[in-house]
């Protein structure tokens, strides 16, 4: 279904930019696929379990039944285009769904009716609410047995703290759920099981139907009442009609005053359509969120961006892949539009870029267009340095919007080639992967020539050897994961050094006095010249500044990253005719190896933020089990029936861990681990 670009006030109001956000196994992709089936974009329904799903499209999420890269579409529900994103539930991708985040302006939480809020859905909610994005729950799987509405609703407010307004419930559970009440319009909608769901009768309540209904009501009006006096006055005067209500529930989500809850199956095809209604009432367009800002980086002055198309392009590049072994970005367009062969500044990059193509994507499929613009989230085709988290911009209306959270690396791998032709391949795709995944690393290490792949935990880096495998039948060795530390000084040191060679034809001279320092933990590194800049040539100072930063790059315990250090150049020499860019260069690198060595270094190693959620009587085998791991208790919760254990643990110390769990919980407990922090260790 093709539709003709809408730029205006009106059109803009008619886009809804959301995303499917959860924990693992909540059903957020087979929501997706009913939206797109419900909505004429797909034609047959596919299935998580049998790895047909539209959005999980790559072979490694049809093979373990997960969600692992974002994947947009776009549908159309009456008259709004609405672009959905559907993002991982696993930790170790939690940056695919920080990005997406960073675009989207509403989200839909889909939480199990039987699990309820569950570790990782609780996180990714909490990242959602950072950006202040509006939401809309849908409880989902009613039809399991054990589904319970109301525990779901406790453990969101007891969990999320959230004010949650149910605008529908449940007929029953179970195997004989198959309708839902409206609560706003008092209504029973019947889903028909032999159509798919694709039919729904609107029936009136009866007696028995009203008894049960009339309290959950009450509550939604009341909750309104509380927020809105107008809405108490009305109330009370027996004065609110269906669109009045809609009304206000709309003003109070977009608000983040409150969170309207749907509820149903997907898998059975039950509650879609109203969800997909909902959409369109409470989440709002590009037109009603808060205006981003950027910043020129020629003045340093902050700019709001103003969603129409009238105003400058702008957009930021919030994704890369690679489509068959070329580049495709993915990008945001929050003022202006943009058209095929257009040229577009990244000022980020400080680079012209041009327009090839531009795509509406469909999963892993596109289609072809000629235009985009304010609101619309597309793919572009033919730009060579772009990368996650850039903003690209009317080359005269220089503007660098806020950038994209990046995550640091946890865990790595060394990689061995089976031979020198593969391992020259090897490196040429795993760089390609680099573009598409900010949170992977690369390096080759000096000593062993092995590759050394670094990512965000175990199944992070499997995937990508899977990739490898399936890609590009590339199928190196692979040794056990191995965690990553970093290095940092224990305390103030100085040191010189000078570098005095003949190399080629040429004599290299340089010679730097530096002293290095301590800074807090997260204060990364600083490069201070503490000498007269004007008596030294520009780019001999930067080969000094080049030579420091390399150097940072490996320390000299075990050759990880140096961080949270302050390096003080005290002083240069220089020899007439001698002096050199690589002199200096080397010198620095010598000068700090050295002071590092005198520092008494340290290693830090990565602490991982643990939780588990577990029946009461595992509590002391949960603990026993943590403290064999090093890990230190912070804090014992009591949450929807369960004790929820929270701790720092060694990431070192982890691996196995979620296997041990199981034996000792008889597998009823849940877990999640993400990144806390590096400290030293222990």
């Amino acid at each position: 279904m093709s539709v003709k670009p809408d730029f205006s006030a009106k059109g803009v109001g008619k886009i809804r930019n959301i995303g499917i956000i959860a924990h693992i196994d909540a059903g957020k992709t087979t929501v997706t696929e009913r939206m797109l089936y419900f909505s004429g974009k797909i034609h047959r329904l596919g299935e998580v379990h049998e790895g047909t799903a539209t959005m999980d499209y790559m072979p490694e999420e049809q093979d373990r039944g997960i969600t692992i890269t974002s994947a947009v579409t776009t549908c159309y529900w009456g008259q709004n285009t609405i672009n959905i994103i559907d993002t991982p539930g696993h930790v170790d991708f939690t940056i695919e769904v920080e990005r997406s985040l960073r675009v989207l302006d509403g989200a839909i939480g889909v939480f199990c009716a039987v699990g309820g809020v569950e570790p990782q859905s609780e996180t990714v909610w909490r990242q959602s609410e950072s950006y202040g994005i509006p939401k809309l729950v849908f409880i989902n799987k009613m039809d399991r047995p054990g589904a319970d509405f109301e525990v779901v609703l406790k453990s969101m407010t007891d969990k999320l703290g959230i004010k949650s307004l149910p605008v529908q419930i449940p007929d029953g559970g179970g195997d004989e759920f198959s309708a839902v009440y409206d609560l706003i319009r008092m209504k029973k909608l019947v889903f028909d099981q032999d159509e798919n769901g694709e039919k729904f009768d609107i029936v009136e309540l009866d007696d028995h139907d009203e008894e049960f209904v009339a309290p959950w009501r009450e509550r939604m009006c009341d909750m309104l009442s509380e927020i809105n006096d107008e809405f108490m006055e009305r109330y009370l005067d027996d004065c609110v009609d269906p669109e009045y209500i809609e009304s206000m529930i709309r003003k109070a989500t977009l608000d983040l005053e409150i969170v309207p809850v749907y509820v149903g199956s997907a898998l059975k095809n039950i509650g879609i359509q109203p969800l997909m209604d909902g959409v369109c009432k409470f989440l709002p367009s590009p037109l009603e969120v808060s205006r981003v800002s950027g910043i020129d980086p020629f003045t340093g002055v902050e700019r709001l961006v103003e969603p129409l198309v009238s105003e400058p392009f702008q957009a930021l590049a919030f994704k890369v892949v690679m489509d068959n072994g070329r580049k495709m970005v993915l990008m945001r367009i929050y003022a202006g539009k943009v058209e095929s062969g257009d040229s577009v500044k990244n000022f980020t990059q400080n680079t012209t870029e041009r327009i090839a193509r531009l795509f509406r994507m469909h999963a892993g499929r596109k289609e072809l267009i000629d235009v985009a613009g304010v609101g619309d989230i597309i793919a572009v085709g033919g730009m060579k340095d772009t990368r996650t988290g850039d903003t690209l911009s009317t080359p005269d209306y220089p503007l660098i919007l806020e950038n994209i959270s990046l995550y640091k690396p946890v865990i790595s791998l060394a990689i061995e080639p089976k031979n020198v032709e593969e391992s020259d391949k090897i490196e040429e795709v795993l760089d390609k992967y680099l573009q598409e995944d900010p949170t992977l690393d690369l390096k080759t290490d000096e000593n062993t020539g092995q590759i050394i792949l670094s990512g965000m935990g175990e199944l992070h880096l499997e995937v990508v050897l899977d990739r490898l495998k399936r890609e590009y039948k590339l199928e190196p060795r692979s040794g056990k994961p191995q965690v990553i530390y970093q290095e940092v000084p224990g305390k103030m040191a100085e040191a010189e050094e000078n570098f005095d060679k003949l190399l080629g034809d040429a004599k290299h001279y340089g010679y730097v006095r530096l002293a290095i320092e301590p800074l807090e933990r997260g204060a990364g590194h600083d490069i201070v010249f503490e000498i007269n800049t004007v008596e030294w040539p520009s780019d001999w100072m930067d080969a000094v500044a080049d030579g420091i930063s390399d150097g940072l790059q490996s320390g000299v315990i075990k050759g990880f990253p140096v961080q949270d250090v302050k390096v003080r150049v005290l002083e240069l020499r220089r020899k007439d005719g001698e002096s050199s860019i690589p002199g200096y260069h080397m010198a620095a690198g010598k000068a700090l190896k050295s002071a590092l060595s005198k520092s008494s270094p340290k290693l830090m190693e990565p602490i991982m933020d643990v939780e588990i959620s577990v029946p009461e009587e595992f509590v002391g085998d949960v603990i026993g089990l943590l403290g064999a791991k090093g890990a230190r208790i912070e804090n014992m919760l009591d949450r929807n029936n369960q004790k929820i254990v929270q701790g720092l643990a060694p990431l070192r110390k982890m691996f196995g861990f979620s296997t041990d769990l199981r034996s000792s919980t008889q597998g009823r407990a849940g877990f999640a681990m993400k990144f806390h922090s590096f400290d030293v260790l222990d």
